[in-house]
């Protein structure tokens, strides 16, 4: 018998929505303490929404909860990056492939593109940039994979947000991203798995550069080059 998740009482929604916002528009930084005192107030609300709603947020790999620490937005370094980015390596390329193949609508992918060369700030492009990616997987035709991707999206939005504060590569990224939906329109199924592949890994080689890539290297993601595990954002 299949489970019904419980629904997230309102309070508790609108809480866990406004910090992971001000997480992933860079308005609560990786390492920041998140205090509960001090988000019920700005938020109008009891503790409690609060408290639940960093609880999830932790299940989702956001925050980090420590007893002695309290909660705080969680770091990122190369190994989180690349441990995030390897599933997508291996996945999105391929729920693309499907997607264009089963010749789903696009629609959503298109307009995303659109809101975010026309968005006037780094969140709202941001988030516009987390839609397009979202729209060129869910309509693979398999809701698991869609669910996987969207497992992994937030922690790879954090990773994005700090690259881009670090080295903003807006204006490369939306080139490339142009070209994956321009081969995807065209039919070109491979092409564009290919070419999102492509942007993927270059995004974590430029953010998370490695001393120890090498040849060895590309048997685990294809021809790029990129390590999952090496020791050392994203679009």
């Amino acid at each position: 018998m299949t489970s019904v998740p419980t629904p997230i009482p309102s309070r508790t929604q609108f809480v866990l929505d406004a910090i992971k916002h001000r997480i992933l528009t860079g308005q609560l930084t990786p390492g920041q303490a998140l205090v509960e005192t001090e988000l019920a107030a700005q938020f109008g609300v009891s503790k409690t929404p609060v408290r639940e709603a960093l609880k999830t947020l932790a299940g989702t790999g956001l925050v980090v909860m420590n007893q002695y620490k309290g909660v705080t937005v969680r770091m990122v370094d190369a190994d989180m990056a690349r441990e995030v980015y390897d599933v997508r390596l291996l996945l999105e390329p391929e729920a693309l492939r499907r997607a264009v193949r089963r010749g789903a609508s696009l629609d959503a992918a298109r307009d995303a593109l659109g809101r975010a060369d026309a968005a006037h700030d780094t969140a709202e492009r941001s988030l516009a940039n987390r839609e397009f990616h979202r729209a060129l997987y869910l309509p693979c035709g398999n809701p698991l994979l869609g669910r996987m991707l969207d497992e992994v999206r937030d922690q790879a939005a954090l990773v994005s947000a700090v690259a881009w504060a670090a080295d903003p590569s807006w204006e490369r990224e939306a080139a490339e991203h142009r070209e994956i939906l321009r081969l995807a329109l065209a039919g070109d199924a491979d092409g564009a798995a290919s070419a999102l592949h492509a942007h993927t890994a270059s995004f974590v080689r430029r953010a998370f550069p490695s001393d120890t890539e090498d040849t060895e290297d590309t048997g685990a993601t294809g021809d790029t080059g990129v390590a999952p595990h090496a020791q050392e954002g994203h679009s």
